[in-house]
Formats: C-alpha cells, structure tokens, sequence
C-alpha cells in the first residue's frame, strides 16, 4: 500500500480541508498555467494526493478516510475555492470512488489496492458489452471523461442487448491504462478539466467488475462488503448531484473570496466613488452574493442530512425525498451561479483579463451548471411532478 507524506497527520476531514488551504497559494500558480494546457497536470495531482486527498473516499479497511458525504462536500468547498476545473475533478473523482464501493469484494480488492485511488466515468451509455466466459467484452467511445488522463479506474456505462426488451445498463470498471484518449478537449468552461473522449476496444470486464445501474439505483447492488446501516449506502443518482455542490460551493466562495480582496483601492469609474467598498451599490451586491451561497450551503447540507439519515439506518430514501434532493441539489447549484455573477458584475471591466481569475470562476461555473446532471429545469420537473402526486418519469432518483 502507497502512502503519502502526510498520511500519519490526516485522520479527519478538518485536517485534510487545512491542508489543502496550506497548499493553495502553490495551486494557484499551477492553475493559472493549467488552463492553457487543457488539463491539470501531473504536479498537481500529486500534490493533492501526497495532502490525502485521493484516499478521502476509499474504505477505511482499505487505509482511506472513508468520508461522509457532507465531509466530501467540505472538503471539495477548499479545493474548488482554488479552481474550478480541480474542484469538479476532483469531485468526479472521489464520486466514482464511492462508486467503487458498491462493486462486490473481489472488485473493490482490485481498486483499492493501492490505499488510495483516482477513478473518473461516463454514465451516458455508448458503449457496448457482449458475454464472455467469465465477464464481458467491452467496446465503445465516451465523451466528457472528466478526469481520464489520470485515472488509475475508468468507470463506463455500456449497453448489453437482452432480446426480451430493452438493453441491460451496466457499469464497468477499466483499467486507466487501456483507455484511448482523443486529444479533443477545447472548451471555454472548465477548461483544465481535460473532459477528453475516451475509447475502449475489446476489453476483458470480468463479472465482478460490470455493475448492474438498475441494482445501483434501486440501492440493491448485492454482496458488497459494505451493505446495510454502514452509514455509506448512500442513495445513487441523489448522491451524486449532492455531493457535486461541494465544487459549486466552492467555485462561489472562491469568486467571494477574490471579489472582497480586490476592493481596497478600486474605485468605480465615472461615478464619484474612488473606494468601491464605501458605495452602497456594492454593499447591496456583495451581500446578496453572500446571501445566496449561505441559501446555497444550507440546503447542500441539509440534502447531505437526508442522504444521511438514510445511510445510517440502512433504508433508500423515500421516492419524495429522492425527487426533493434532485430539484434542491440543482437549486443550489443555481444559487452559487447567481452569486458569481453578481460578484463577476460588481468587479468592473478588468475581470475579463486573464490574469484575474475571477473570470475563469464565472466561466467555469456558468459552463458546468449546464451539466445535464445540475441542469435546473430537468430536476425541478422531477422534483415538481413528485410534488404533485406523479410519477418522476426517470429512473434516475
């Protein structure tokens, strides 16, 4: 098992949340330089992973930290208060390692070998399976892998077809060394994300890496060694979405952050104001800025209680709760976007150089609120039909 130089010093979230704030003046450098080459780069993933932080979400028996998920989203509130594009990796990271967990033993034995893991995935499923002795064959391209370039696991929706009715979904997980990745990621939003294509071809899945999505959104995904009131067996999709507003939370905080440390000295031009701070326009804009990522937090949080609560007594969610945690999850995503924007408006023309990082935050968050998973509509209709005694039409909740 590989460890890191801090591993004998992290043994609870808070600890680790220091950390990466220590490391975040050397981050920053990193990720001004990052977004031009379209992805992190190897410096710093291995910084966060010598902090402790590829290891936050792997099982404890395996040497990890095993966080909750309100722990994870603290934790990606520091990291994505650097930058956008290395919160939301990261956040697809430790997501597919919890992931990970719901594979049987023989799987997770595999995964997280190592004590700690980076695991990216592609839920749309483009790939396809077909039966083998002893597992699958897996084939297939996948858009947006938001991490793959350095991933020890890939996780990789794929269809297998059932003559009886529609193709069966399964989750299969790949080994990062066999993935072919396309040199095709350019994109105005979350640019260092390096959300490249990725293509598989005649890959050897054994059984007990091809995961059932039915069973994982159904929360009956068999022998797991975690199964029950571990306090982990969170509902799937819900997870997922609430789990992603650790990045949103920490994109705004950052803009926040950034936005009252510019202030002293600025002034607003062709107005008599020489210290923006003194203008009253100001007060009402940075408070409403703070306003709705405190609405946002608070909502992230009590979501991360009812996911909770669940896990602990070893039970689903009730399909109202479910449907809530969608529609709330993407609202407060909506917020944290709102308050960027009212900060990245209030900061005056210079924030659209490239060397004020407030406009990568804006652009960031604007992009990955666009993500089909936060898309605030499709979750409200869910959330909204539920309301109204329907039912939510999608499987996924």
């Amino acid at each position: 098992m590989t460890t890191s130089a801090f591993d004998v010093e992290i043994d609870t979230v808070d600890t680790l949340i220091d950390r990466v704030r220590e490391l975040a003046p050397q981050l920053t450098t990193l990720m001004a330089e990052a977004e031009g080459n379209r992805w992190l780069g190897d410096d710093a993933i291995r910084i966060l992973g010598d902090a402790g932080v590829w290891r936050s979400a792997v099982p404890r028996r395996f040497g990890g930290l095993e966080l909750s998920a309100l722990e994870q989203i603290r934790l990606l509130e520091a990291i994505a208060a650097i930058d956008g594009s290395l919160g939301w990796v990261s956040a697809l990271y430790l997501a597919n390692t919890w992931v990970a967990t719901l594979y049987p033993d023989v799987a997770q034995e595999e995964i997280f070998a190592e004590g700690q893991t980076r695991v990216s995935g592609a839920f749309s499923p483009t790939g396809t399976i077909v039966p083998v002795e002893g597992g699958y064959l897996l084939n297939g391209s996948w858009k947006w892998n938001t991490g793959c370039r350095a991933a020890r696991w890939d996780g990789l929706a794929a269809r297998l077809a059932n003559p009886d009715g529609p193709p069966e979904i399964f989750y299969c997980m790949v080994d990062g060394e066999a993935l072919s990745i396309a040199d095709d990621w350019h994109a105005s939003a979350a640019s260092a994300t390096g959300s490249s294509e990725v293509t598989v071809t005649d890959y050897f899945v054994p059984t007990h890496r091809a995961l059932s999505l039915a069973a994982a959104l159904n929360g009956t995904t068999g022998d797991r060694q975690n199964s029950g009131a571990t306090g982990r067996n969170y509902a799937f999709f819900a997870f997922i979405l609430v789990q992603a507003l650790g990045a949103f939370l920490g994109m705004a905080e950052g803009a926040q952050k950034l936005f009252l440390a510019r202030l002293p000295g600025r002034g607003i031009t062709y107005t008599p104001w020489t210290d923006q701070s003194a203008s009253p326009v100001t007060h009402i804009q940075v408070a409403t800025a703070n306003n709705k990522i405190a609405a946002a937090r608070a909502l992230a949080y009590a979501a991360a209680g009812t996911l909770q609560s669940a896990a602990d007594a070893g039970v689903l969610p009730s399909l109202e709760d479910r449907a809530a945690l969608r529609g709330r999850a993407a609202y407060a995503a909506e917020l944290c976007r709102q308050a960027v924007d009212e900060l990245c408006r209030a900061s005056g023309a210079s924030v659209i150089m490239r060397n004020v990082p407030m406009q990568r935050f804006q652009r960031d968050i604007q992009g990955l609120s666009l993500h089909a998973a936060m898309a605030l509509n499709s979750n409200l209709e869910v959330h909204g039909r539920v309301l109204v005694g329907l039912d939510p039409a999608t499987p996924f909740i």
